[in-house]
């Protein structure tokens, strides 16, 4: 971390005034590493999806077919780290760091159990998860296979995912940026053995033997599997070793604390809860383009994976907003919270606004990217496009999430969640899907996403979140 970042933070345990350009300058900087680090993990989902891609338009499918399960599942591990780090940043905020250490030692125990049953509950349903999500014969078997080795793959996922948070949460958003730049690199040499046979490297005169395993879908997450791996024992030594203020020190108490564990699962379930609303209604929304046909499943898999490209420095954001509102609540600031708030907002609304329109210019380049064939192209350039016009308002419910969530608001934006995807997104997208396919479901996604941003907007300027903090 740098000296001026490292210095600003400490303005706000401190409480000391920042002015309106120091704010702005620390949201930035922290905002800029935490969305490389989004954008790498999509990255690592284009270059999966490019590679498996080139075996046909049922491999892609057959991965397609459980994403949104794989979304629902790793989301659990993630609202379970997020109800430590949140614990963590309030605790940095009032200067308690042996405080901030206790509970971090904690949360490696609990999320690695949360961990291992989703692993084992995965590994259980992998055989049929395919059929009851109502895929074709032809792809079923690859879909469960993948799934099985996504499911293992949750234990180093949980632990890197929680290694990053809590560096992130003490304002380090440098090294999970840089590792997770470093992990994409790793997908892509892994990938190379595990998905494809051996091949034969000309370089001039000499001939190079590429050795392949050629295990096609199924090596797509080996190749995952092991860069998470590698990079999960980078993060965590980075966490335990080097980060100053959460580093190990020996004498300190590590036990189980209820007090700790309850204050987690308080914050952590609406989480959940709001992570397993959003994928569940993916889930269903599967469901209801399933019967579309094999080219619809896998055109809108590489859309909502072209997507994400676009709004996942969106979440980048709303992690820099969850770290600076968690530190100024933790040091009693509300009225500095509230300006934290409306900065990073302002920021991921105008950045959404124009990577909403680039996607809307470039989609026929995203989607060729993913896939060769004509007819997936076609139409997923084409749903994708509609998309484009929600990103903004998208956008404002993404970061608003992440300054609410800082303050340990976790309940009313689950519940508000709940009401936008179920209230209005699925029964809009069944009804528009028999008349317009998937276009009709896109269209019914964009509207959802104009709405969830307008509410979330609303909760937010409310200013109800800031009642139990001092300094208002």
């Amino acid at each position: 971390m740098s000296k001026g970042k490292k210095d600003l933070l400490s303005n706000i345990r401190n409480g000391r005034e920042l002015s309106r350009g120091e704010k702005i300058s620390l949201a930035l900087r922290l905002s800029m590493p935490a969305m490389m680090a989004q954008i790498t993990s999509i990255v690592m989902q284009y270059i999966d999806a490019s590679m498996v891609g080139r075996l046909g338009s049922d491999a892609s499918a057959s991965i397609g077919l459980v994403a949104t399960t794989t979304w629902l599942f790793g989301s659990v591990c993630s609202s379970a780290a997020a109800g430590f780090s949140i614990q963590v940043a309030q605790e940095i905020g009032a200067k308690n760091f042996k405080r901030a250490r206790q509970v971090l030692k904690q949360s490696y125990i609990v999320v690695f159990a949360v961990a291992l049953i989703l692993a084992l509950t995965g590994a259980a349903i992998s055989g049929r998860l395919p059929i009851w999500l109502g895929g074709a014969g032809e792809i079923c078997k690859d879909a469960s296979r993948y799934f099985l080795i996504y499911a293992w793959m949750l234990l180093p996922m949980a632990l890197n995912g929680l290694a990053g948070s809590m560096l992130q949460c003490s304002g380090n958003m440098k090294v999970p940026g840089i590792l997770n730049s470093c992990m994409c690199i790793l997908d892509v040499v892994f990938n190379l053995f595990f998905i494809f046979p051996s091949w034969n490297l000309k370089l001039g005169s000499i001939t190079l033997r590429v050795p392949g395993a050629g295990l096609g879908v199924m090596g797509a997450a080996l190749g995952t599997a092991c860069a998470e791996l590698v990079i999960m024992c980078l993060m965590m030594s980075w966490l335990i070793f080097r980060t100053p203020l959460l580093r190990s020190r020996s004498g300190e108490d590590y036990r189980l604390e209820a007090a700790c564990v309850k204050r987690a699962a308080v914050l952590a379930l609406p989480i959940g809860f709001e992570h397993f609303v959003v994928c569940l209604a993916q889930v269903f929304a599967t469901k209801i383009v399933a019967p579309l046909g094999v080219v619809a499943i896998a055109a809108n898999s590489f859309a909502v994976t072209a997507e994400s490209l676009c709004y996942m420095p969106g979440y980048g954001i709303a992690n820099a907003a969850t770290t600076l509102t968690g530190q100024s609540v933790g040091a009693g600031r509300g009225k500095l919270a509230m300006s934290f708030g409306r900065i990073t907002v302002g920021m991921g609304m105008a950045l959404m606004a124009m990577m909403g329109a680039l996607m809307y210019l470039a989609a026929p380049f995203m989607i060729g990217l993913l896939s060769p064939d004509p007819a997936v192209r076609e139409l997923g350039t084409k749903i994708l496009r509609i998309e484009a016009f929600a990103e903004p308002l998208f956008g404002a419910s993404i970061v608003v999430a992440g300054v609410l969530r800082g303050a340990g608001d976790t309940l009313i934006p689950s519940i508000m969640n709940l009401v936008s995807l179920w209230g209005v997104r699925l029964p809009l997208s069944f009804l528009l899907a028999g008349t317009l396919g998937l276009r009709g479901v896109w269209i019914a996604m964009a509207v959802e996403l104009c709405f969830r941003g307008t509410i979330f907007l609303v909760r937010l300027f409310r200013q109800k979140w800031l009642k139990n903090i001092k300094n208002v």
